[in-house]
């Protein structure tokens, strides 16, 4: 047995074989089979031990390391959908104002939209409205909390505008509602409790949401919206 792998001659035999009936045909031998004639017989005397071509393993011993080693897989795979943000070394405001909304985001608890404002690639000014917990779904945010990429808003996000082209973009998402055709300004309606998100920094942003603005050296200007739905799910 490899030590190094740690795994007991029982794990072994659990994770070669998918059922207990496997592991005792894998121990019969085609003389047993002659000379018994019945391989229910065959596979009760292997059981029993009496018959056999390696190690002794009892059903219940078999049937409970068989579940322990899918409950361990299933933890690993949980595991591995731990927050993009965790064990990052965060140096910017605006980072870590993300990775601290990062897993209230994921399950739902709280509801951030992120204005950013900024240069592309091409030097040109754009802005946005980003919905953070439908990106989240969408984009692996590894780039952006490793420092590769910046986030910067999209045509697609919640409304994203390019003030050299002057081309105005907005959506709807699975959170928001866009309500553009209002006079007073822009007004995203969240849709599990219908509450109205106000962008416009001379108002109140409305029930249950806050508005931060973030000193950042990312953007030109930066600000989070943070809505808590009070509806039950």
């Amino acid at each position: 047995m490899d030590q190094d792998e740690g795994l007991t001659a029982v794990d072994n035999i659990v994770t070669q074989f998918n059922t207990y009936e496997d592991f005792l045909d894998s121990q019969i031998t085609t003389v047993d089979l002659y000379y018994l004639e019945d391989e229910g017989l065959a596979r009760q005397l292997v059981e029993l031990g009496y018959r056999g071509t390696g190690e002794v393993v009892k059903r219940e011993d078999f049937e409970a390391r068989k579940a322990a080693i899918e409950i361990a897989r299933l933890a690993e795979r949980t595991q591995k959908k731990t927050l993009t943000s965790a064990g990052k070394d965060l140096q910017d405001n605006f980072l870590k104002a993300l990775a601290v909304r990062e897993e209230d985001n994921r399950n739902g608890k709280v509801s951030t939209v992120i204005f950013i404002r900024d240069r592309n690639s091409h030097g040109q000014e754009i802005s946005g409205y980003i919905d953070y917990a439908h990106r989240l779904k969408i984009e692996d945010f590894e780039v952006y909390f490793s420092g590769k990429k910046r986030l910067l808003p999209k045509p697609a996000d919640m409304s994203f505008y390019n003030w050299d082209s002057h081309i105005a973009v907005w959506n709807s998402t699975p959170n928001y509602q866009v309500i553009a055709d209002n006079p007073e300004g822009l007004l995203f309606k969240y849709k599990r409790d219908r509450k109205i998100l106000n962008v416009d920094p001379k108002v109140s942003p409305g029930d249950n949401s806050t508005r931060t603005p973030i000193q950042t050296e990312l953007y030109i200007q930066a600000v989070i919206f943070d809505h808590i739905s009070r509806r039950k799910t």
